[in-house]
């Protein structure tokens, strides 16, 4: 009775901070993956629920409830949070557009950054600004950033790259998808690309604190790793702009000093 109450208390929690997407709205996506994935798992039908959660406190608070037994992250919240919640990696998701794998790159006004001494006095926006230590020893871990740069959050890029090319004393740190947008800009001549990163995780899907037991984690991992193969779970991850998912490639994080 107790793993039954268990199976059915379990929740996946979609975690995309700064991304667009309301709750409502991603809902109906969520629950037909976490649909898809119970069949492909061969779990109880109704055994797994999915919440969806566009932003970082809202996600962490999720994370902390007892049924909370998966999460889908992308990597920025894996680095800054896969201790607080030992986050274990199950796969690595096959992003459309993206890839399994992007490089962040850090963009500024045409001939104003050369090095990281450059950025003393700057502020890097960034929707993944929520996660410094992702920004700093992972998306720009070749420089070492003066210690009065500041890291903060923002979801509005566009207007981010405006200010940049306007003369203000910010930078962006792009992810793949807003990098490819650039040379679309109007203004993209007063940008420029000063720096990127070495190849990182788009997205993973990870344990959460140990509270899936060991056999349901086996069959759920199997899963993820045939979903996007065939079958309904194509459909479900197509309407989450997935691909497939894969066996988890974790670069190693030096941790902050």
């Amino acid at each position: 009775m107790a793993a039954l109450l268990s199976a059915a208390l379990a929740t996946l929690v979609f975690c995309a901070p700064g991304y667009p997407g309301a709750p409502g709205d991603a809902q109906p996506y969520v629950d037909q993956f976490a649909k898809a994935a119970v069949a492909a798992a061969g779990w109880e039908p109704g055994s797994l629920a999915a919440v969806y959660d566009p932003t970082e406190p809202g996600s962490v608070a999720k994370l902390g409830q007892p049924d909370a037994v998966l999460a889908f992250v992308p990597f920025p919240f894996f680095v800054e949070h896969s201790t607080q919640f030992h986050l274990v990696p199950l796969a690595q998701a096959v992003v459309a557009g993206a890839g399994r794998q992007e490089r962040w790159k850090l963009v500024a006004k045409t001939g104003r950054v050369t090095g990281a001494a450059s950025l003393a006095g700057y502020t890097i926006l960034s929707v993944a600004g929520y996660a410094p230590d992702f920004v700093r020893h992972s998306a720009l871990a070749q420089w070492t950033l003066p210690a009065d740069v500041k890291i903060e959050a923002t979801g509005q890029i566009l207007s981010a790259l405006r200010r940049i090319a306007s003369g203000e004393r910010i930078v962006a740190l792009l992810d793949y998808t807003q990098a490819a947008a650039l040379p679309t800009l109007p203004f993209a001549a007063q940008l420029q690309t000063v720096t990127q990163s070495a190849e990182l995780p788009v997205a993973i899907l990870a344990t959460v604190d140990s509270r899936l037991p060991p056999a349901r984690t086996h069959s759920f991992q199997a899963a993820l790793l045939k979903m996007g193969h065939g079958g309904a779970g194509v459909e479900a991850m197509k309407s989450l702009q997935l691909q497939s998912f894969v066996l988890p490639r974790i670069p190693s994080v030096p941790p902050a000093p």
